[in-house]
């Protein structure tokens, strides 16, 4: 029998994966992760979303949260006035940005969680002017990519080790409310548009969309530039001004 083999950066979650990390990596709550991979599995199109981080632990995802979007099999495209509301949400419950605005979540169908092009240039543009944010891609296949890139002093890519961390309190699945919210938030490209989104911004040629396409993100972020943020991992801890 013939094994397809996956790109060596992508691999599948091994049950290694699963204990408490002894370095830095990118880890997940068992409810963030079941309900990753539950919102991917619900259609055949990518999907994305925002990672809710612990404001102690900002490399560690408490939960995921979708935006409005429109999707095909190679693409997302995100409502911009969606995002900002999130973003405004957010900020009003008292989070700060970083806690909810630095890991970029989606899916890939197939078996390759390798960034696309336009994956590259979104990150490089939207996320290029804060110091620091992750790009996770998670494949129906298994497939994980993972990638914290850091924009202060000389700058610089990490691939991250994806892991789903039991160590902490985590609550149970709830899969009838996030099948409520992928269908409030999920439309596919062939369906009536949402508002704050125009034709031209979802061509056929699909791969080319990009999920932000205005530059709100960069404006609204400037304000909180200059301020600490910090990775916290185990009891070390790492800070970018």
């Amino acid at each position: 029998m013939i094994r397809q083999q996956l790109p060596k950066t992508s691999r599948l979650l091994r049950a290694s994966d699963c204990m408490p990390p002894t370095s830095p990596a990118l880890r997940f709550s068992p409810t963030a992760w079941a309900k990753l991979l539950y919102l991917r599995d619900l259609g055949d199109t990518e999907v994305g979303g925002f990672g809710i981080c612990a404001g102690d632990d900002l490399l560690f995802v408490e939960d995921i949260e979708l935006v409005q979007q429109v999707c095909t099999g190679a693409s997302v495209c995100f409502d911009d006035l969606a995002v900002a509301d999130f973003f405004d949400r957010q900020v009003d419950i008292g989070r700060r940005p970083e806690c909810f605005g630095r890991v970029w979540l989606h899916t890939h169908p197939g078996n390759c969680a390798e960034p696309s092009m336009t994956d590259e240039t979104t990150f490089a543009r939207v996320f290029g002017r804060t110091d620091w944010a992750v790009m996770f891609i998670v494949a129906h296949g298994g497939a994980c990519h993972a990638r914290l890139r850091f924009h202060v002093g000389p700058g610089g890519d990490v691939d991250l080790p994806i892991r789903v961390d039991y160590s902490c309190p985590f609550a149970a699945s709830d899969h009838a409310t996030w099948q409520e919210e992928y269908l409030a938030c999920v439309q596919l490209a062939d369906m009536p548009l949402l508002s704050g989104l125009t034709p031209e911004v979802i061509p056929h040629a699909a791969a080319a969309i990009d999920p932000f396409d205005d530059d709100w993100f960069l404006r609204w972020d400037r304000q909180f530039q200059g301020e600490e943020t910090g990775f916290v991992e185990g009891k070390e801890s790492q800070h970018v001004v």
